[in-house]
């Protein structure tokens, strides 16, 4: 298939929403009642255009692209650590601030990249396979569906593995987070769909995944 800029534009924009998350989920907000990680505002952004990603070009191509936010992202902590590391100028004092911010624990890290790939490949399946279930009809009810199951799956593996046996370890904490963001996700839906709608007519395909592997692994499958 041949790459448009269009591709490139939301793909730039679901990593660059995936590595903002990553960065800003180490503070805490207080909405009301509601204690949040700051991140519930953009990662949810990521997985509308993850659902654009798989409506439009196909659960193959969706694929690939949560690969390369995963590696994308993995770039950015290696460097982070490296920039960590390096011994600091004598008139910088900010090495305890960086290292609060950005210098995240393992176990933080192992959490978001197990979260990260768990929700978005369930998110890009359900989709998938609901449009074929709808036979392209409903657009609301996929985007909502399979954001429900990946939005869900990836807050509780990443609250799991992050905080599991700590004193941050908090179910009410698990469910905000997925509330909040299956809410964003519908607040967003006409805008998913005049961005999807825009797409096909722009891009003249609409993709439908009758014999896609769904094999989350399996990169370089020509045939499909």
């Amino acid at each position: 298939m041949k790459i448009s800029y269009r591709l490139v534009i939301i793909i730039a924009i679901f990593i660059t929403c995936l590595i903002t998350a990553n960065v800003i989920a180490v503070k805490m907000i207080s909405i009301g009642h509601f204690t949040l990680f700051a991140a519930i505002f953009i990662f949810p952004v990521s997985y509308i255009f993850g659902d654009i990603l798989t409506e439009v070009y196909g659960y193959r191509v969706a694929r690939r692209v949560i690969w390369l936010g995963f590696i994308c992202n993995l770039i950015f902590v290696c460097f982070v650590w490296v920039g960590q590391i390096l011994p600091s100028a004598n008139a910088w004092h900010n090495q305890v601030a960086y290292e609060s911010i950005l210098g995240a624990a393992p176990r933080l890290l192992i959490a978001s990249f197990c979260g990260y790939l768990t929700g978005e490949f369930s998110n890009s399946y359900i989709l998938s396979k609901m449009k074929i279930l709808t036979r392209g009809r409903w657009l609301w009810s996929r985007t909502i569906g399979s954001t429900i199951v990946g939005e869900g799956l990836d807050t509780v593996v990443f609250t799991t593995v992050a905080a599991f046996g700590t004193p941050f370890f908090v179910p009410a904490l698990m469910l905000n987070q997925w509330l909040g963001k299956v809410l964003i996700e519908a607040v967003a839906t006409p805008a998913t769909y005049a961005i999807v709608k825009w797409l096909k007519q722009k891009e003249c395909i609409d993709t439908y995944d009758y014999k896609t592997s769904y094999n989350p692994f399996l990169i370089t499958d020509r045939g499909n």
